[in-house]
């Protein structure tokens, strides 16, 4: 029998007490010592008592690290062969995943040195849809450090190359597997997405990656950064494998706190029929605040301007789908240019609360909590701090001085003015079906070397935020498509839609990437 936790002692009492500003004398710390000795007893039968824990339903092998010569971008933290059912919509289908979802048996890191050793005991729910469907699971692709950063060379076994311009950025968090897919390696993978982590890569390798309604794709068996944002997703080689992933990986989950009362009950379960429907009648707003970004537009922000290549570029697509009888027309979402602050500042202060203080899961949820995730987290973070990344850092700071300081104000007025964000973009969704604007309007930026200074560290890990963490924030459905090319690298297209709409932004999607070669254009 597991003996459980110690009685504390006064000493650690008076340390707590410290903490909190109390007064108190090592008599009265006794005192509360011997209060609280029975709960103490009852945690101990806790331990003891078997926790519920969901079922590992396909045999596999740990897998291996890849070899140099495999793994020439560096996409794949790890490689394996883990076979599903024997029939189903996804049959032999190799797909990567990315390393913060849980395969159990099979080492995760999620990009970082500090979580080395930990070895999953469940499969991710998305895991077991997938292997149910008949997928082979062919390993996990590489994840930014602890998935904070969207430049190509923030990863414990170095940077992770675009295979379009090996000496640029990808994109991240998600970027093994948008890499992975790029190179030909794999024809679909999982993403996660807090702040644009599936779509831009997706944007800057030239392929698909679509980040869900939030709460459609269950979170459970994840690791987490914020709860409000956590989002898991397929990307992919085309839009029709995007949908034939989505319609496996959509429903519900009772162990997922994210979905609770947000499903609606007439939600979408195949999503195939929104290949080839074309886009005659449908309704496309573009979001004029998403193009032409200048220098000082975020005065606050350390992001790049707009290149007018790529703003032509997604403004050409739009020419070709209206030739197809889309019908396009501008409209204006001002609130687009602050959302990004209200996302960072729910970010900010939302991971030190999950990621910190509750080791990857956070608290105060009803779902099923991956207990030793949480202790090897929790160990890890504390074992080796100086092995966090400077943006994990940055963000730790800043959001526990906030919380110190404002004792969570910030946080909360963002919370309260996520609905504004959201009915912004509801607002222009009533009269258009799709929403659009480029993914990213800039190009890849070079990988800056081991030895960079700070703040081009930095700045090179998140100064393409301009029109992803919006959407991340409000929970619309968002899909990256490629669209075009620009100096060899390419171009993507962001189509936003209604919540549980994504049939919709699929089928536009779908559309765009019928318009031709984009490799071409």
């Amino acid at each position: 029998m597991s003996r459980g936790p110690e009685l504390p002692s006064v000493a650690q009492l008076l340390d707590i007490a410290d903490d909190f500003g109390l007064d108190m004398t090592a008599e009265r710390a006794g005192e509360y010592r011997d209060a609280m000795s029975g709960g103490i007893r009852a945690l101990r039968r806790i331990d003891d008592m078997v926790e519920e824990r969901p079922e590992v339903k396909y045999p596999r092998t740990p897998g291996r690290r890849p070899k140099p010569e495999e793994n020439p971008y560096n996409a794949w933290y790890w490689l394996t062969d883990i076979k599903g059912a024997k029939s189903g919509p996804l049959k032999g289908m190799r797909i990567g995943i990315k390393d913060t979802v849980s395969v159990a048996g099979v080492p995760m890191m999620n990009g970082s040195r500090v979580l080395e050793g930990y070895v999953p005991q469940i499969d991710a729910t998305v895991i077991t849809r997938l292997l149910d469907a008949g997928a082979v699971i062919a390993g996990k692709t590489a994840s930014s450090d602890f998935s904070f950063s969207s430049g190509g060379h923030t990863s414990a076994y170095g940077p992770i190359r675009n295979p379009h311009k090996p000496t640029h950025s990808p994109g991240g968090s998600s970027k093994g597997s948008g890499v992975a897919l790029a190179a030909g390696d794999i024809e679909m993978a999982l993403g996660g997405d807090q702040g644009g982590s599936i779509r831009i890569p997706a944007c800057w390798c030239g392929v698909v990656g679509h980040k869900p309604t939030f709460g459609l794709v269950p979170y459970t068996g994840c690791m987490g950064i914020e709860l409000s944002h956590d989002i898991v997703g397929p990307m992919a080689n085309s839009v029709e494998n995007v949908a034939r992933m989505l319609s496996v990986l959509a429903g519900p989950d009772p162990y997922d706190p994210r979905q609770r009362g947000v499903i609606p009950e007439d939600y979408v379960e195949n999503y195939m029929p929104a290949i080839g429907q074309g886009c005659e009648g449908l309704r496309i707003g573009v979001v004029e605040e998403g193009f032409g970004h200048k220098a000082d537009t975020w005065p606050d922000l350390k992001l790049l301007p707009s290149d007018r290549r790529i703003d032509a570029k997604v403004r050409a697509a739009l020419r070709g789908l209206k030739k197809n009888g889309a019908k396009v027309r501008n409209v204006s979402v001002p609130m687009h240019y602050d959302g990004i602050r209200i996302w960072f500042a729910l970010v900010a202060e939302g991971a030190v609360d999950v990621l910190y203080h509750g080791s990857g899961l956070g608290s105060n949820w009803q779902g099923y909590y991956d207990t030793p995730m949480l202790d090897h987290v929790a160990k890890s973070l504390r074992a080796r701090p100086n092995d966090i990344p400077p943006t994990v850092v940055n963000v730790l700071l800043m959001g526990e001085y906030l919380k110190r300081h404002y004792h969570g104000r910030y946080y909360a007025k963002a919370q309260n003015q996520r609905g504004s964000l959201k009915r912004a973009y509801d607002a222009a969704l009533e009269e258009n079906d799709v929403l659009v604007m480029p993914t990213i309007p800039q190009l890849p930026g070079p990988i800056p070397p081991p030895d960079a200074p700070f703040g081009e560290y930095m700045f090179r890990a998140l100064n393409m935020l301009n029109n992803c963490p919006q959407f991340s924030t409000t929970g619309h459905p968002a899909i990256s498509v490629p669209c075009g090319m620009v100096d060899g690298l390419p171009v993507g297209m962001q189509i936003i839609g209604r919540h549980f709409d994504d049939l919709k932004v699929l089928q536009a999607a779908d559309a765009v990437e019928k318009l031709g070669d984009w490799r071409t254009k």
